[in-house]
């Protein structure tokens, strides 16, 4: 049996996008936690991601002599490599809107929310810098609650964003997750979004997510606290 390993940050959603995907099908992994402070970030870098993505970020997924790396090609190839059970519906059309709501995830509601990433660390004792990033923060989340009343409309009569769980789901989860972390807009504010929310902390592998991103906070970011 070919060995898997998977690199992934303590405090990374797209890691956790690629375990809970990995649980989902029931693919065993090892996992290599890599070094992570909010001081220094990703310092020293781990010569296994170094090795496996020019861009030096995880997740890095190995297999045997195969490696990928960004949380959406692996999870699109562990569908094609491992396609039971599906995270992806069928038929062309389906799974391109499948990719969109996940792209959408990764690329226009975590823009807003990487405004509200510096709640993680301590305040800046340049009062005027954090003053500016504090505005910045609160403009943010008008833009989320914005984007969590469209995501609330589209929830109408699904249980998921593409009538069954899918990989859109598995990404919209793990942002929205940042949100809630970050102490962004509440979910609670757009029921449908909210229900679905819950369902999604009810599976075992988004729990399990969202638990360990809790500890990581727990022991990385105090100023959460």
């Amino acid at each position: 049996m070919t060995e898997r390993i998977l690199y992934v940050g303590p405090l990374s959603l797209f890691s956790r996008k690629v375990e809970i995907a990995l649980r989902e099908k029931g693919l065993l992994y090892a996992r290599e936690l890599v070094p992570f402070t909010q001081a220094k970030g990703y310092s020293p870098k781990h010569p296994g991601v170094v090795a496996g993505n020019p861009l030096q970020k995880v997740p890095v997924l190995v297999e045997g002599d195969f490696t990928l790396y960004d949380s959406t090609v692996i999870l699109e190839y562990l569908e094609d490599a491992y396609p039971e059970p599906p995270l992806y519906p069928r038929g062309a059309k389906a799974r391109a809107k499948c990719r969109l709501v996940e792209q959408e995830a990764d690329e226009i509601l975590f823009l807003p929310v990487r405004s509200l990433l510096y709640r993680t660390e301590p305040p800046l004792t340049d009062a005027a810098k954090q003053a500016a990033r504090e505005a910045e923060g609160a403009k943010a989340e008008v833009e989320i609650d914005r984007q969590f009343g469209g995501l609330d409309a589209r929830l109408e009569a699904r249980d998921f964003f593409c009538g069954e769980f899918s990989a859109a789901d598995i990404g919209m989860f793990m942002t929205v997750l940042f949100t809630q972390r970050l102490k962004g807009p509440r979910v609670s504010g757009h029921p449908r979004l909210a229900a679905w929310y819950a369902r999604m902390l009810n599976r075992p592998s988004c729990a399990k997510a969202a638990e360990e991103i809790a500890a990581a906070d727990r022991a990385l970011s105090p100023s959460l606290g």
